[in-house]
């Protein structure tokens, strides 16, 4: 008992803090469920995730169907090819309070979060994030840590709606290509936003 103890000494906060020092880049294949209010049958949606700190990241959607969201530096842009459409916003509009800004941004999480501990479930380490932006869309982040790795993350947003992921694959620092954080919408493809 005592080793237990010892073991999960080690916060989530301190599991946070250790994934976000000195992290560069991150790829992770992911597995995302989004359930309604009514917490009915979860839609299922897979890909893989790219992240360049700071201020960049790119969500790669393979399944059911192919969606793609890349944040650039500057601007956040969606893009869905059934519909082919563009939807793309500014992106310090769009990130206040979000998980993306965590993940993304150098600045102390305690600056944008009310970091809460607690503590072991499922055997990771889990830390629960409040927004300090009152206009954020979530009202609540909770993550979980297997040491460094992020291995899931679940975020209720205003409406009561609940997101959670799973990260597997996760491969940390590695030399990730200028094109992946790079958006150009396709030639003949509705865009809106607002510049």
């Amino acid at each position: 008992m005592l080793f237990s103890s010892l073991l999960w000494a080690e916060t989530g906060s301190s599991h946070l803090n250790a994934f976000l020092d000195n992290l560069g880049t991150l790829q992770a294949r992911f597995e995302q469920s989004v359930l309604d209010p009514a917490h009915s049958e979860p839609e299922r949606f897979q890909g893989v995730f790219y992240l360049r700190r700071p201020g960049q990241f790119r969500w790669d959607y393979t399944e059911p169907y192919e969606q793609l969201i890349v944040a650039d530096g500057e601007r956040v842009w969606l893009y869905d090819g059934d519909l082919d459409q563009t939807n793309h916003r500014p992106q310090k509009d769009v990130l206040s309070g979000t998980p993306a800004q965590l993940l993304s941004d150098a600045s102390p999480v305690e600056d944008s979060f009310e970091v809460i501990d607690i503590g072991e479930r499922q055997g990771m380490a889990w830390v629960e994030l409040i927004p300090r932006d009152r206009e954020s869309q979530f009202v609540r982040i909770l993550l979980a840590f297997m040491g460094k790795e992020l291995r899931r993350m679940e975020m209720a947003d205003q409406f009561g709606q609940v997101t959670r992921f799973r990260f597997h694959d996760i491969q940390r620092n590695i030399p990730l290509p200028d094109e992946l954080f790079e958006f150009e919408p396709p030639e003949g493809v509705d865009s809106f936003g607002d510049y």
